[in-house]
C-alpha cells in the first residue's frame, strides 16, 4: 500500500516537473531578441527583457557560443535575472570601458529556474552582459535574462545591431530580412568605411618557347702561329724618345680622384609615447603597460583579453588571471 501511493508521488512529481519545463518554453519561444557575437559591436537593450536561443553544435564541437548585449547601470543596487533551459555554461557582466568584471552566474542544462543576483554601483557605468554556453545534446537551449533594480535601457538612435552570423558586406547587415547598420556599446552609429574598389588584371597568356635544334658545327682547325723575329737594333743609330707633355695634377684633380666617404644612413626616431596608458595586472605578477598610441585594438575574445598592437604585436592574458585592468593618462 505504501510503495503504491510513493510511486503516485514520484509520477505526479515527474509531471509537475514537465509541465514546468513545458510552461518556461513556450513563455520563452514567445519572443525571441536579436542578439550579437561581436564583443566590439555589443546588442543594444532597449526593454528590461532580453530572450535569445543557442543552436546546438555538431558531434565532437566543444565550442560555446557567445551573445553580448550593451546596457547602462545608475548608481544603486542592478538586479539581473536568468533562467534557461538545456544550457551549460557562464553569465558575466563586466563595465564597457576597462573591461572590469562585476560578477559571474552559472548556467547548468539540469537546473530550468530562475536564479537572481545583483551588484551595487556607485556610479552611473556603461556594462556588457555576456552569455557563453553550450547546449550539451543535439536539442537547442534557451535563456531569458531580465533587468531591474539601477538598470536603465539604451535609449535613442535607430533599432538596429548585428546578427548572429556576421554578414559579409561592408556595412550592412541582415536581421529577420531587412537591412541594418552597426551601432557601438552606448548605441551610437558607427560609420563604415567605403569598400575598396579592386582592379582585376588580365592574366597574360605565356607564350611557348621554341626548343633549340641541334645543329652540326664544323670542326674549327686553329691558325698556325706565326713566329715574330725581333730586329736587330743597333746601339749607335738609335734614335731618342719623345717626351710627351704631361697636364699638370691640381688639387681639384687629386680631389676628384679620391673616393669619398659615403654619409651614415640617418635612421627615424621613434615617435614619443603619447596619451592615455594601458594597465594590465594578473595575479601572477605579470604587468602591462603600454601606450594607446601603440595599441590598435583590446578585445575579449574566448575568456581572453586580447591586446593588439600598431606593429602587429598580439598579447594575450586569461581574464580569471586579471588583477586589475585600466586606462589611465
Amino acid at each position: 500500500m505504501l510503495c503504491g501511493v510513493n510511486m503516485a508521488l514520484v509520477r505526479s512529481e515527474f509531471l509537475v516537473q514537465k509541465l514546468f519545463v513545458l510552461a518556461l518554453l513556450l513563455s520563452l519561444a514567445g519572443s525571441v531578441s536579436a542578439q550579437s557575437t561581436d564583443p566590439n559591436v555589443p546588442w543594444p537593450v532597449r526593454s528590461n527583457t532580453v530572450t535569445a536561443r543557442i543552436a546546438a553544435r555538431d558531434l565532437g564541437d566543444a565550442r560555446l557560443t557567445d551573445h553580448y548585449y550593451a546596457f547602462t547601470g545608475t548608481p544603486g543596487d542592478l538586479l539581473i535575472t536568468i533562467q534557461s533551459n538545456n544550457l551549460n555554461g557562464d553569465v558575466d557582466v563586466f563595465t564597457a570601458g576597462t573591461l572590469r568584471p562585476l560578477f559571474k552566474l552559472t548556467l547548468y542544462a539540469e537546473i530550468s529556474t530562475p536564479v537572481t543576483k545583483g551588484v551595487y554601483l556607485r556610479k552611473r557605468e556603461d556594462l556588457i552582459l555576456r552569455v557563453e554556453a553550450r547546449s550539451p545534446n543535439d536539442d537547442e537551449g534557451i535563456y531569458r535574462v531580465t533587468f531591474g533594480g539601477s538598470f536603465q535601457p539604451i535609449e535613442g538612435g535607430p533599432d538596429i545591431a548585428e546578427a548572429e552570423t556576421p554578414s559579409t558586406s561592408a556595412g550592412e547587415t541582415s536581421v529577420g530580412g531587412r537591412k541594418t547598420k552597426r551601432v557601438s556599446s552606448v548605441g551610437a552609429r558607427i560609420e563604415e568605411p567605403a569598400p575598396p574598389v579592386t582592379e582585376v588584371a588580365a592574366t597574360p597568356t605565356p607564350e611557348p618557347t621554341p626548343e633549340p635544334t641541334p645543329e652540326a658545327k664544323p670542326v674549327e682547325t686553329p691558325a698556325p702561329v706565326e713566329e715574330k723575329t725581333a730586329p736587330v737594333r743597333n746601339t749607335r743609330t738609335r734614335r731618342p724618345g719623345v717626351r710627351r707633355p704631361t697636364t699638370p695634377r691640381t688639387r681639384d684633380t687629386v680631389a676628384s680622384e679620391t673616393p669619398q666617404p659615403k654619409p651614415p644612413p640617418v635612421e627615424p626616431e621613434p615617435e614619443p609615447e603619447v596619451g592615455p596608458r594601458l594597465v594590465i595586472e594578473t595575479n601572477d605578477g605579470t604587468l602591462i603597460n603600454r601606450s594607446m598610441s601603440t595599441v590598435k585594438r583590446v578585445t575579449v575574445e574566448n575568456g581572453q583579453v586580447v591586446v593588439t598592437g600598431k606593429d602587429g604585436r598580439i598579447q594575450r592574458v586569461l581574464l580569471i588571471n586579471v588583477v586589475r585592468m585600466s586606462i589611465s593618462p
